[in-house]
């Protein structure tokens, strides 16, 4: 159930005073406080509904999963401007993932959290996920970072760029700029060995993989709004937790990363470098891989190896 809470006053970074700005939250499990918390941010087009048999991580957290919702609170923000509680955000205000971290902050203040047990997040809420603990440095026990970066790419940039350009100028822009994206989630190899050249059964004069891309579209459209979609991609051109990677060693949480192989926007081989500058002086932090031929969404379809690496630091 969603819940509300209000920040005061709070001033981002492009200058924009927010007075009363509210932030949506939902909690499962055990009440705030009888618990250790797992913080859970959410991807571009997730939401809070992380948990349960609706949630969009249901094969990881809830009850009886690796994150068991029996045991641990689970905590999750709406990122602003995603429109999941029904509000909007004006792109005028210019949010960074940084301001949205700090509203984070503030937001666990407000509900008396000084400490929490994990923070974890995917694609752009692994991103928030290092931020939030770059800013708090001692606010959590670990972080796991899935399938993101510190801070974004020029090729992520470069993506980011293509679907703004499909946002403003498309006539039907959700389903286009979806269609681009999916192309970035999965790879030649993924999409080949699903459709194989079929045609697609229900629409004949189209080819398995159009009629597929063409659903995706169509599927968010159905259930996001322009402008978030707007918001939340422009949030994602924003990512950049601090200048170099070896700042990241003010965080003294435990920073645990987790890559995939094959993943065409957060590419393996930045996990890679980022994890040799963690070790120099954070000797603890850890970098698992997932292997698949499915690309960046593979945090969502390898659950089998994502809740084994999950469980090894799940206390």
């Amino acid at each position: 159930m969603l819940q509300f809470l209000s920040i005061p006053s709070y001033t981002t970074e492009a200058g924009v005073e927010l007075k009363d700005y509210r932030l949506s939250y939902e909690v499962a499990g055990p009440t705030l406080g009888s618990a250790p918390i797992v913080l859970v941010h959410h991807a571009l087009t997730g939401n809070s509904s992380v948990a349960g048999p609706e949630g969009w991580w249901a094969q990881l957290i809830g009850p009886g999963q690796t994150i068991d919702s029996k045991h641990y609170t689970i905590l999750a923000f709406n990122i602003p401007g995603n429109a999941y509680d029904g509000r909007d955000c004006p792109l005028a205000l210019g949010f960074s993932l940084r301001d949205v971290a700090e509203l984070f902050g503030l937001g666990l203040r407000q509900l008396g959290i000084e400490t929490i047990d994990t923070i974890i997040g995917a694609s752009l809420g692994g991103a928030l996920s290092l931020q939030l603990g770059f800013l708090y440095p001692r606010l959590a026990r670990q972080i796991i970072c899935i399938a993101s970066d510190y801070r974004a790419s020029d090729w992520l940039l470069a993506q980011t760029m293509v679907q703004r350009q499909i946002l403003e100028h498309s006539s039907h822009p959700i389903e286009d700029a979806r269609i681009h994206a999916m192309l970035c989630y999965r790879t030649p190899a993924s999409l080949n060995l699903r459709f194989g050249g079929q045609v697609s059964q229900r629409t004949p004069e189209l080819s398995a993989i159009e009629d597929w891309l063409g659903y995706h579209g169509r599927t968010l459209a159905s259930r996001f709004s322009l402008n978030a979609y707007r918001v939340m991609t422009s949030l994602t051109g924003s990512i950049r937790v601090c200048q170099k990677d070896s700042e990241l060693s003010r965080i003294k949480s435990i920073i645990r990363l987790v890559s995939i192989e094959s993943d065409l926007l957060f590419t393996h081989d930045r996990a890679e470098t980022l994890h040799r500058s963690l070790l120099v002086n954070k000797p603890d932090s850890t970098l698992d891989v997932i292997y698949s031929i499915h690309g960046h969404d593979a945090f969502l379809m390898e659950y089998e190896q994502l809740n084994a690496i999950v469980q090894s630091y799940i206390s």
